[in-house]
């Protein structure tokens, strides 16, 4: 196993997970701060990363997802509850970079926030630590690349829009646009699912980042665990123009675990039956945990 090894890098976010672990997850989060989840209903669809490698569709269980991003006032909030994730304390360590919560106020210490203004807007410069870590206290995990390009997928009234150009074109538009300043959650309009901001607010952690990547020896390989394995090397042929989703997905593949970015925020999900992010067997009775190559780290001990 090498270190550009997809398996290496998601053995190493369990690794760190494992160590920290202890000193990052006590209590759940108030009650007060419970979000609004809407129910995603189970469905297959033809991914960008096909389960096999070929044409399978994917095949995605009920989940109930965020139908906002996190915003800073609601990761201030966890950062009072757990002091160990406050910028001080995390970042340039092995679980942040040294932008870790760029763009915070200074004086903030996990009590009043300078600049009101701020607090509706997404929390961004979260490494996918931070943010798993966050959703585990909501009760959930962050979403995998399947069950976020499931929602994803959807407009105003369809819940897959993928071939319609002008709704690729608008979403195109958005990745052209520059702003310093990131807009309130829950600007853009909800989706077929009751969804908002999957696209044109902010890019999104997705549980399995880590197994993104491109990889010439898994095309002529035809390895069955795709999407576990370097999924991007076998991206579908019937959706090769869908550039946004592949924009997100190149981004996606280049980072660590502990990478942060001013535009990257995240939003959680939580499954519908058995803890979250536990495998549950699909029609074939095949567990789908490699198929998704969830991480499910909430399981380790």
């Amino acid at each position: 196993m090498t270190a550009s090894d997809p398996c290496a890098r998601l053995g190493t976010c369990r690794l760190v997970w494992v160590l920290f672990a202890a000193l990052m997850a006590p209590a759940a989060l108030a009650a007060s701060s419970t979000p609004a989840y809407v129910q995603v209903a189970a469905g297959s669809f033809l991914s960008l990363l096909p389960p096999d490698g070929k044409q399978a569709k994917a095949q995605v269980s009920d989940f109930s997802m965020r139908i906002l991003p996190v915003s800073n006032a609601e990761f201030a909030r966890f950062t009072q509850t757990r002091p160990a994730w406050r910028r001080n304390r995390v970042a340039g360590t092995t679980l942040a970079d040294a932008q870790y919560l760029q763009g915070w106020p200074a004086s903030y210490q996990g009590h009043a926030w300078p600049d009101p203004a701020q607090l509706s807007m997404p929390a961004t410069a979260v490494s996918w630590f931070a943010a798993q870590a966050y959703c585990e206290a909501e009760g959930g995990h962050l979403p995998t690349w399947h069950q976020w390009e499931y929602v994803a997928a959807a407009d105003a009234t369809r819940r897959d829009a993928r071939a319609d150009p002008l709704w690729r074109a608008r979403i195109l538009d958005w990745y052209g646009q520059t702003s310093k300043v990131l807009p309130a959650v829950g600007s853009t309009a909800k989706n077929a699912y009751a969804v908002k901001d999957m696209h044109g607010v902010i890019w999104e952690w997705v549980e399995d980042f880590g197994a993104l990547m491109v990889s010439g020896d898994n095309r002529t390989q035809g390895d069955p665990d795709v999407v576990r394995f370097c999924g991007a090397g076998a991206i579908s042929a019937n959706d090769r123009e869908n550039y946004p989703v592949l924009m997100r997905m190149a981004m996606l593949s280049s980072l660590s675990a502990a990478s942060t970015n001013r535009n990257l925020g995240f939003r959680c999900v939580k499954d519908r039956a058995g803890l979250p992010g536990k495998p549950t067997p699909n029609s074939t009775g095949k567990s789908t945990g490699k198929s998704t190559g969830k991480l499910s780290i909430r399981s380790v001990s």
